[in-house]
């Protein structure tokens, strides 16, 4: 029987993959009316963090590229495989995304280079045995014993200078004053991925960038069913019933300027992201570095309700350590392949099957992609597209004498091409190259050692209509920094709001196969 939901409301505050994967759940699900769903966005476009736009004239942006799994994204895989593909009727979107993976596998051959532009043999991970005792004992540490522990104060110095290091950190971004927590549920979430860390074969790769194949698709399947997408609209602050129970009873906005208050009337639901991962993030260009900017809505609405009541999180564990949190990513635009050419070339992998290149001992620590062309719907098929990072802006390059977070695009250009040794082939690939760099204060800002409690549950204690998807709230045992945990968050947040008795897709635990397991202590022998 089709329950009849009156004149309830839901509001999304954040336009990412949570609220769109959220939306699509309730009128999958709950065949709740998607009339009556909101997605509130301060930005002009939807996405959040998956962001992909620009333009051959103006260049090409990402700010951060995701990185897909098969056998862990589970919750990722089941929506999507109830999302048709815009590109080929008939399709689902995870069909469309297996199909196209399928075609192009990743196998890196050039994952680590070093400072003679040499590709370094990866095959084995370079630990010692305290190396390997230290990671058991990390494994099967008890979160609760854990605390704040950094996964420095796990690791001795060796550690850091193993191959395992270099490829782990530069896949998932960790840095040692990183939480040990959260090393710890990637390595048990991703064990079945540690044999083949150094090829990066169990990397899954969308055809475009993550806007263009699953943030439009899933936007134009919810258009049809009537959900509000409200954008440059900022939520300022959420008003409480008087009590010990969380009941949000106002949501105070800004529209263009003016302040609003919309009315949370009974039966109505909050659904909101908090914390952003790309939030103050700043564009630059090849004449002009980034700014590092400081907290922007996101992180002051989460703020402004923690103070009000308990449960709702520590947003200062992760907004307040920028120094410890933000990276700087880099997207080149060319008009020619002669740097795709060269790279192809070097790196003994076509574009888009050799995932990253790390330079392990670049001051930067910098890595980059060259993605499958295409990379973006309106890219011309002579514009060729490469994104990068460096994990460590503040550092000064070895061949550019300045701090990353100081250099304009064409500086970083410079830097990578020392670190390539293509300085014979330096002025044509400048010739046409447009390096956008993007400083990121809060980029790696979910990995910041935390407590338990830091993090609110998805639906809090004593909550009535409120609930928390994103990367900052608690899921046990599952991995920030993931297109699952928002997707997960949210389907956990709709379900328990509205009570579905539905099962959540479980996570799947690879760290009790006895053959991923054995796989796994052959590879730390390597």
């Amino acid at each position: 029987m089709k329950k009849e939901y009156g004149n309830e409301q839901v509001y999304f505050v954040g336009g990412g993959i949570a609220s769109l994967a959220g939306a699509a759940y309730l009128v999958r699900d709950c065949g709740f009316p998607g009339q009556n769903i909101h997605i509130i966005e301060e930005m002009k476009i939807l996405g959040g963090s998956n962001d992909g736009a620009g333009s051959e004239e103006h260049g090409y942006v990402i700010r951060g590229g995701r990185m897909l799994n098969d056998e862990t994204y589970e919750n990722l895989w089941e929506l999507l495989n109830t999302i048709p593909s815009i590109d080929q009727p008939g399709l689902t979107l995870r069909e469309e995304i297996t199909q196209f993976d399928d075609a192009n596998p990743t196998r890196s051959k050039a994952r680590l280079v070093d400072s003679k532009g040499e590709i370094q043999d990866v095959n084995s991970m370079g630990f010692d045995m305290a190396d390997r005792l230290a990671l058991g004992k990390l494994i099967i540490t008890p979160e609760a014993k854990m605390g704040k522990a950094r996964i420095n104060d796990w690791f001795g110095p060796h550690f850091f200078t193993t191959n395992f290091w270099y490829m782990w950190a530069t896949t998932f971004a960790f840095q040692p004053w990183h939480s040990a927590v959260e090393l710890k549920r990637y390595m048990i979430r991703f064990i079945h991925e540690f044999p083949r860390i150094q090829t990066l074969e169990g990397v899954t790769r969308t055809p475009y960038n993550q806007y263009d194949s699953i943030i439009l698709p899933l936007h134009q399947y919810l258009e049809p069913f009537g959900v509000d997408f409200t954008l440059k609209c900022t939520v300022t602050d959420l008003e409480f019933k008087e009590g010990d129970g969380i009941t949000v009873t106002k949501m105070k906005v800004v529209r263009q300027g003016v302040e609003d208050v919309i009315e949370i009337n009974e039966g109505d639901r909050v659904i909101i992201t908090n914390g952003s991962m790309t939030e103050g993030s700043s564009l630059g260009s090849m004449t002009s570095a980034p700014r590092l900017n400081g907290k922007g809505s996101s992180w002051k609405l989460w703020e402004n309700i923690a103070a009000k009541k308990p449960g709702l999180g520590n947003p200062s564990s992760f907004d307040d350590h920028v120094d410890e949190s933000k990276w700087e990513s880099f997207t080149v635009t060319f008009q020619d392949s002669k740097f795709f050419d060269l790279m192809e070339d070097f790196t003994r992998n076509r574009a888009g099957t050799g995932a990253l290149v790390t330079f392990k001992d670049s001051s930067w620590l910098m890595s980059v992609v060259l993605a499958f062309q295409p990379h973006f719907r309106n890219q011309p098929e002579h514009v060729k597209v490469f994104w990068g990072y460096g994990l460590y802006p503040d550092k000064v390059g070895d061949y550019v004498h300045k701090k990353m977070c100081d250099c304009t695009g064409e500086e970083i250009m410079q830097e990578l091409i020392g670190h390539l040794h293509f300085e014979a082939h330096k002025e044509e690939i400048m010739a046409t190259a447009n390096c956008i760099p993007c400083m990121m204060p809060y980029i790696t800002s979910q990995f910041m050692p935390r407590l338990n409690s830091d993090r609110p549950q998805v639906v809090p204690e004593g909550s009535t209509n409120l609930a928390f998807v994103g990367q900052y709230c608690e899921i046990p045992d599952d991995v920030v920094f993931t297109e699952e945990y928002s997707v997960r968050a949210a389907r956990i947040a709709v379900y328990t709001l509205f009570g579905i008795n539905r099962p959540v897709e479980p996570i799947k635990e690879y760290q009790h196969d006895v053959r991923t397991l054995l796989s796994s202590l052959v590879t730390s022998f390597r």
